[in-house]
């Protein structure tokens, strides 16, 4: 079987959560479940002043536009390009091109499995970076983000800080 890779599909603006839904439901009923594999619509946190009260709210990263990991074939292409609200896939003429992987890693898709060996409570130490030769606990660990939150002691208090996986090695 092909390898599935993420495409970009314009949609009219407004419409993406509804063509999603559209793709999933057509997944669904034709039971394209192995060649579609999923759909996405990249929301983002936003802080929003409304009154003088500051709030969180999800905003389309890029509205107009759905992201869809797929196995490209004719059947496939004929499904998600014939959804109602999809105006066509990006990409030169009818030909979609898929996204490479570093313009995926800034919208957190397809993380590597990255396997580290300490694990929350265990003291590392810091190697590299603006915290070099520092020692900490490990209080977080975020695969997604490849970091892990650890515990420093600053002007004698203890402060948690966000270092980079490649920065640290257990003690």
């Amino acid at each position: 079987m092909a390898e599935a890779n993420w495409y970009v599909v314009h949609t009219y603006s407004g419409y993406e959560n509804k063509v999603k839904a559209n793709i999933e439901k057509t997944i669904e009923n034709r039971h394209l479940e192995e060649e579609i594999l999923e759909v996405r619509v990249p929301l983002q946190d936003v802080v929003e002043m409304k009154n003088g009260a500051r709030r969180t709210v999800q905003k389309k990263m890029f509205p107009g536009y759905v992201l869809v990991n797929m196995v490209m074939n004719d059947d496939t292409w004929y499904v998600v390009r014939n959804t109602r609200g999809v105006t066509g896939f990006v990409g030169p003429g009818s030909k979609p091109v898929p996204l490479t992987e570093a313009e995926m890693k800034p919208l957190g898709i397809k993380v590597e499995n990255v396997s580290v060996d300490f694990a929350e409570g265990d003291t590392i130490a810091v190697v590299a970076g603006v915290w070099k030769d520092t020692i900490g606990v490990v209080q977080r660990i975020d695969f997604s983000k490849q970091t892990a939150t650890i515990n420093v002691e600053l002007f004698g208090r203890e402060t948690p800080v966000e270092i980079s996986f490649a920065e640290v090695r257990r003690m």
